[in-house]
């Protein structure tokens, strides 16, 4: 059975070795399995406390995608042939150990670097978000279509996505708009790009570096992912996303969520791929959409540590009472693209309970 991440080192010059994370499920676009966030977790865990590694490249197989989001069918089948009890702790271990795996990688004490050379939603987003260098490519495609789904931009996403400029990170959520490298780089998410046909020498350009020079060796990797970045120029697309911002920041003003819904209805947008994300929006659950507003306004305030706690919570909740379930029959399971989203719920007093951890204390908090 092939291992679905598979571990390599690439031997520097001084003796040391680059550790090589690859994605290696190319058939399911690298979607991250439990079993491959363990596989993860351990690999970096063990890499950061061996001397002889120095950095750490994070990387996907297959020329479509990095990672496309998380195996989520699980969820849907685990429903229907599992107790409540039985779904709850298989939600719990799933999404706290994806969790504890994206707080490790923004935590990360030696030099991480991640490409997201293709294809990079929701969980692919929450593993590249955290890296030290996060390098795009030409074919870079993002996006958190969490919304279409019945859960809400989680992986961190409550953190970073109410840290990018204006309001396009409202946006992104409550439309899972995409968004191309270009745009990554501009919102805050991406800090390099590179050629993605240079993709295959990067473990050996890493290896050339002076790895027992003095001083930060963040420096080095720095100065190399910029030429490379220079020399990509002119192969990048142009964004689609920033181009729009001021147009975005007057659809999303004010600071109710119906208020911006109702303005999104009457708005007459030219510009099809606003267009295109408004009716994403107007087809996403409203539990979802309830869920992102709230917690784009709250985040901006808190540590990401406590982001992710809650986020532990709210995505457990909407497993076992909200739509999640649901989203994945219509789009992954049945593949009919006609959710049975609960109906809108007035005022806001009901996502307390989506706040409260079931049973027990939240192992996150």
């Amino acid at each position: 059975m092939t291992d679905p991440v598979r571990l390599a080192t690439h031997p520097t010059a001084d003796g040391h070795l680059i550790g090589i994370l690859t994605l290696d499920s190319p058939a399911s676009l690298n979607a991250l399995s439990l079993e491959m966030i363990q596989r993860l977790q351990g690999a970096l865990t063990a890499w950061e406390q061996d001397p002889a590694i120095v950095c750490v490249l994070l990387q996907g197989a297959g020329e479509k995608a990095f990672c496309a989001g998380g195996d989520i069918r699980s969820f849907y089948y685990r429903r229907q042939e599992e107790s409540e009890q039985a779904l709850f702790a298989y939600a719990r271990d799933f999404f706290e150990q994806e969790y504890r795996l994206d707080h490790h990688i923004h935590t990360y004490t030696k030099p991480l670097v991640c490409v997201a050379d293709g294809i990079c939603m929701g969980g692919g987003i929450g593993l590249f978000a955290g890296a030290d260098f996060r390098v795009v490519t030409e074919k870079s495609l993002f996006a958190m279509p969490e919304v279409t789904i019945g859960l809400y931009p989680d992986v961190g996403a409550s953190w970073f996505l109410s840290r990018m400029p204006g309001r396009l990170g409202l946006w992104l959520g409550l439309t899972g708009a995409r968004f191309n490298g270009v745009d990554a780089l501009g919102l805050g998410l991406a800090d390099h790009a590179m050629a993605s046909r240079e993709r295959a020498e990067l473990p050996a350009r890493l290896a050339a570096l002076d790895w027992a020079a003095q001083g930060d060796p963040r420096e080095q990797i720095d100065r190399l992912l910029g030429g490379l970045h220079a020399v990509a120029r002119e192969q990048l697309p142009a964004p689609v996303i920033l181009p729009h911002q001021a147009k975005i920041h007057a659809l999303l003003a004010g600071r109710s969520l119906q208020g911006v819904l109702d303005r999104l209805d009457r708005s007459d947008l030219d510009e099809p791929d606003l267009a295109r994300a408004r009716d994403t929006c107007r087809a996403g659950s409203p539990i979802s959409r309830a869920i992102l507003w709230r917690q784009y306004w709250t985040a901006r305030r808190q540590s990401l540590a406590e982001v992710f706690a809650d986020e532990l919570a709210l995505s457990v909740n909407c497993v076992l009472k909200g739509d999640f379930v649901e989203g994945v029959r219509a789009l992954l399971i049945d593949k009919d693209k006609s959710p049975r989203w609960q109906p809108p719920r007035p005022g806001t007093e009901w996502l307390e309970d989506f706040y409260r951890w079931p049973e027990g204390t939240n192992p996150l908090a």
